[in-house]
């Protein structure tokens, strides 16, 4: 598929007509069945797991709906040799969109809700499960009015691209019993192309050379994950990097090369721009430059970057998410209108064809506001009713940029974290104008943030799973309750989980290590329960102490202490989650998680409530936003560039650009037929590239999995790889690492090129 230009992606004109659905509305296939729901809830708290893993490590996840939809019909098709039913596309559905679920959940609470700890608060698992099934049920309810105005109206513009590439796995590895049933216009569309067995056999080995080359590379060490070129004088701290992984590559085929040109050129500007200005400008400074809190002479470009750079990307993803929210108004605002006719006794859906009914609006808007209710009820969260006011305009101005947002660059690019930063810039503003400022109001800052996150996350990825429903043939109604169930049951799980992978990695400091002049408080402030040391250490002390949540830096860095009942502070509890101290009293080494983007929510919370905000780079960030928009240039794309690091959209250029030969080598073959613009769009939609691209983004995603295992349970094994690795392997370390790494990744990109250019040589 090919990507329409900036002003047909922002349009509200008329758009390509309707597609006929896989399964035609007159048709009916088992779906919403009891298996395809548990397997999916099953595989959503599988995914769950996984991403809040790899977001605690470095801050990323990866769209579960195509993985998930791989193993569905694997698992269903493995099964119906020993006489169980295939499973139909439409269970296969279910069954992602349920497993979707977990995911956009984990991203959410990995981002945001370790900031309490480093404000110096408990991550209570009441806190953490409130957040996460709040702000799951609520991102979901909030995007199904939306749907007919971004799925259907706007079909064609906003491509949702693992939506489309996930349809596709599941038209792929349809059941004999669904392609009987498929409509006329899909059974044509089946025997023009190259047949069901060679879409199935392109997908699926993408997929295996997705999870071969994901594993190898990241799991088992075999080559650098990302080279990198960092330039010296004059451009000092510029620099070029990609991460070579198979998912950004099939992202950026699928998205095409105009988004991929447009988000890679907000890379490059804030690394062969911002950076070496900054370097330029500061590198002489004796002196730390807030918000940094080392010499600019000191800092590399990912230090600059995350110090700097983070917040200019963050205030231009804020101003082009509102820019573009303007924009889709009117587009909204109809589908809005056309969802409250729904209002009434018969909630609209007995004159609907079955793949046009979705859940009733009175149904839906109940739904949101009993979950505003149980927000405003929480005491946990510390809420109040300025804060369930502020999550509802939020958390509907993000979901609504989300999923919007998705169908422009899809999931995997989707900057979450910067409507994140928007949220919290903006909640914390309004607490600092009526004089809600300090520590007691830490904690309702992060909770109205943590939800809209989740909110936002979760909005985007079932405005997927409703485009590959759309797609298939699919009832949105049975969807949207199948994602309920699936977000539900990882919110449940993901709490625990977080809580498990912290306390595995918590160190108990002696204060004598922490502040050799000792710390102490004043007992009688503190509350009354007691707390034991816990894990490996608690065999080594079993008094019971106080609990002192410090959140100032006077006399000692905040956090929390065990203080004996004079008031003296005997232990720090360093958190495994964002900690410091990698080495237990005993010598025994911890290996910590860093949770990178928690930082910046938590460096935000205090620095606006304390004051010590870097307005002036937001702000710098805002007019970037402006100045784009004033020469035609879409900003938002371009904003997620600034804010996501260059060797994430430098890769996803190049398959924009891969995706740009196929179509050009098409064209000039087709050009006898005098196909229209519409004809040759849908002829690429067609290219087996598309399939080899979507299989690259199933494998790399079911490789996080394999990452985070041998991360997690062969820690061991994961390290002593990484030794050897360091040592006796010139493609990992060593000085032409950087160089020879690219050799499989061009072995890659070729493999990509080729497959998009197969019928073309068939034809010849």
């Amino acid at each position: 598929m090919t990507t329409a230009s900036v002003s047909d992606l922002d349009s509200t004109g008329d758009v390509r007509p309707a597609p006929v659905p896989y399964i035609a509305a007159d048709r009916s296939l088992p779906e919403f069945t009891p298996r395809a729901v548990i397997i999916g809830a099953i595989l959503g708290i599988v995914f769950g797991a996984s991403s809040l893993y790899l977001v605690l490590k470095v801050g990323l996840t990866v769209s579960a709906s195509i993985p998930v939809a791989v193993i569905s019909i694997t698992l269903f098709r493995l099964l119906s040799r020993f006489g169980v039913r295939d499973a139909s596309i439409l269970e296969n559905n279910i069954v992602q969109t349920a497993g979707s679920a977990g995911e956009s959940i984990a991203f959410g609470v990995g981002v945001t809700m370790p900031a309490i700890m480093i404000l110096g608060f408990d991550l209570e698992i009441v806190r953490v499960a409130l957040v996460s099934i709040l702000g799951g049920l609520l991102g979901i309810l909030m995007m199904i009015p939306l749907r007919r105005a971004l799925i259907v109206q706007q079909h064609g513009r906003l491509k949702y691209l693992e939506g489309t590439a996930c349809a596709e796995v599941l038209k792929a590895g349809a059941s004999e019993e669904s392609r009987q049933a498929a409509s006329a216009s899909a059974k044509a569309e089946e025997a023009k192309g190259p047949g069901r067995a060679l879409n199935a056999r392109t997908i699926f080995t993408g997929f295996g050379i997705g999870i071969v080359y994901k594993s190898a590379m990241s799991a088992f060490k075999a080559w650098k994950d990302v080279p990198e070129v960092v330039f010296g004088e004059p451009l000092k701290a510029g620099s070029l990097s990609a991460e070579i992984s198979p998912e950004l590559l099939g992202v950026g085929y699928i998205i095409g090369p105009k988004i991929a040109a447009t988000m890679c050129a907000g890379g490059v500007l804030a690394y062969l721009v911002l950076i070496p200005v900054i370097k330029f400008f500061g590198g002489n400074a004796p002196i730390s430059l807030a918000p940094g809190t080392m010499p600019i002479s000191s800092m590399g470009p990912d230090e600059i970057r995350r110090a700097y750079v983070l917040y200019i990307g963050a205030g231009a993803v804020a101003a082009g998410g509102i820019i573009s929210l303007l924009r889709s108004l009117p587009v909204i605002w109809r589908g809005l209108r056309e969802g409250l006719r729904n209002m009434g006794p018969s909630n609209g859906t007995a004159d609907r064809p079955r793949t046009e009914r979705d859940l009733s609006m009175k149904t839906v808007f109940v739904g949101i506001g009993l979950l505003v209710l149980a927000i405003s009820l929480a005491r946990p969260l510390h809420m109040n009713v300025v804060g369930a006011v502020l999550i509802v305009i939020f958390g509907f101005l993000f979901v609504t940029v989300s999923s919007r947002l998705t169908g422009e660059i899809g999931s995997s690019s989707n900057p979450i974290s910067g409507m994140t930063v928007a949220t919290l810039l903006l909640t914390c503003l309004i607490f600092l104008m009526v004089g809600w400022t300090g520590a007691t109001w830490y904690v309702t800052a992060l909770s109205v943030g943590a939800i809209v996150c989740i909110a936002a996350s979760n909005g985007g990825s079932t405005s997927q799973d409703l485009k590959t429903g759309y797609l298939v043939g699919a009832t949105p109604r049975l969807q949207q309750i199948s994602i309920l169930i699936g977000a539900l049951a990882s919110a449940i799980v993901l709490g625990p989980i977080l809580l498990r992978l912290n306390e595995a990695a918590t160190v108990y400091a002696p204060i004598q290590q922490v502040v050799p002049g000792g710390l102490s408080t004043d007992v009688s402030a503190l509350p009354p329960e007691h707390e034991w040391l816990r894990g490996v250490q608690g065999a080594s002390d079993a008094h019971p102490y106080r609990v002192w949540h410090k959140t100032d830096t006077e006399g000692g860095p905040p956090g929390k202490y065990l203080v004996d009942e004079a008031g003296h502070a005997v232990w720090l509890i360093d958190p495994g989650i964002n900690g410091t101290i990698h080495q237990r009293p005993d010598g025994t080494a911890v290996r910590k998680f860093d949770a990178p983007k928690a930082t910046l929510m938590a460096y935000i919370i205090r620095g606006i409530l304390d004051h010590r905000l870097p307005w002036a780079l937001a702000l710098f960030g805002v007019t970037i936003a402006i100045v784009l928009e004033m020469t035609g240039v879409a900003s938002l794309p371009f904003a997620v560039g600034v804010y996501l690091p260059l060797s994430s959209s430098s890769p996803i250029l190049i398959g924009g650009v891969i995706r740009w030969l196929v179509d050009r080598g098409r064209r000039k073959e087709l050009a006898h037929h005098k196909l229209t613009a519409e004809q040759l769009v849908a002829e690429g939609d067609r290219s087996p590239g598309v399939l080899m691209a979507s299989g690259y983004i199933a494998g790399g995603a079911i490789a996080g999995i394999i990452i985070a295992f041998m991360s997690g349970v062969l820690e061991h094994v994961d390290s002593a790889l990484g030794a050897w690795a360091r040592v006796h392997n010139p493609f990992y370390e060593g000085p032409y690492a950087d160089l020879l790494a690219l050799i499989p990744f061009v072995v890659l990109t070729g493999v990509l090129l080729q497959t998009g250019r197969e019928r073309l040589f068939a034809a010849r």
